[in-house]
């Protein structure tokens, strides 16, 4: 006997919260809920503004289809579904079969956004998102290395920059800390020009919208250290495992990172990250931009857990 429900979720952030020039004021998704005999699975369905192909809507609309077909005993495959609708259904088949383990890789590396005179590095590793001001940015960059003499840093700039503009912001980089940006994630417009990018600067890349672009396959390149894996914006549970598997046969890291999921699907991120790639450390430090937690704690976090009886989440009729 097959039990499925579908809950929709909208939690208010915290102010000043900019996905590519647009302010977001709350994260809506969606929860799933599988139930098969007494083995239960959830998960999240999730689209991110701006950057999903998806809307919460057609989300919602094709998770309710895919739902309504599993109850009836149906296998349906997830490929062809939205990715934020694939990954959120495959983690909860694979919470209700146990493939997912119970272990999280809790450490991320730690995002500095705000005051930057403020940002303690938690960890030995931060991330800061860039793409806007090249030279100003660069200095920045340069002046938190050299305030932190162990941190290592991983930059994001969403191929928001022309060559010329990503190479001012290199020239801000003092040399002495060039070894310790990890990489630069898609500096420039296209992946051709970070590849010159990487190769006139020598800071490494690494690849994120290009992960997601059709049928994309992981190569060894001279000057690209990593991929990064935000599963809502990827697809499926197995698709994501076998970029991962793709990546570590070439010897690059795979780092799972986030999409400003809810306390419920960061979570899972977290056994995602412990599970496959358990020698990187996953890009997961978004739930400081929150207000509430939602069905699951997030380890060490104060904020208050929102339950399914609440004002901010209400059942989906199937």
């Amino acid at each position: 006997m097959r039990k499925a429900n579908l809950y929709r979720y909208q939690l208010p952030i915290q102010t000043g919260v900019v996905l590519r020039k647009k302010k977001l004021h709350e994260r809506a998704g969606l929860v799933v809920f599988l139930q098969e005999q007494e083995q239960v699975g959830w998960g999240e369905i999730a689209p991110l503004p701006t950057f999903s192909e998806e809307s919460l809507s057609q989300a919602e609309s094709q998770a309710k289809n895919w739902l309504k077909a599993w109850q009836n005993g149906e296998e349906n495959s997830l490929d062809a579904l939205f990715p934020s609708v694939a990954f959120g259904l495959s983690c909860a088949l694979a919470e209700l079969s146990g493939e997912l383990g119970k272990q999280g890789n809790y450490q991320s590396a730690t995002l500095c956004y705000g005051d930057l005179t403020k940002f303690t590095p938690i960890n030995s590793v931060g991330k800061l998102k860039i793409g806007v001001m090249p030279e100003k940015e660069g200095e920045q960059a340069n002046w938190l290395l050299s305030t932190f003499p162990t941190l290592q840093f991983r930059l994001d700039a969403n191929r928001q920059w022309s060559l010329p503009q990503a190479v001012k912001f290199a020239e801000k980089i003092a040399n002495a800390n060039k070894p310790r940006i990890q990489f630069i994630e898609e500096p420039c417009h296209s992946p051709e020009l970070s590849r010159q990018f990487a190769q006139q600067t020598g800071i490494v890349i690494a690849w994120d919208e290009t992960v997601r672009e059709p049928n994309f396959v992981v190569k060894k390149e001279q000057n690209l250290t990593a991929i990064i894996i935000k599963p809502t914006l990827t697809g499926s549970l197995p698709k994501c495992v076998k970029l991962i598997e793709q990546a570590h046969s070439l010897g690059l890291k795979a780092v799972i990172s986030s999409s400003l999921e809810s306390s419920l699907g960061l979570t899972q991120l977290a056994r995602i990250a412990y599970q496959y790639t358990p020698n990187s450390l996953p890009g997961l430090d978004t739930l400081n931009l929150m207000q509430h937690q939602l069905l699951r704690a997030w380890q060490g976090s104060s904020l208050p857990l929102v339950e399914l009886e609440n004002e901010f989440v209400r059942e989906v009729v199937l």
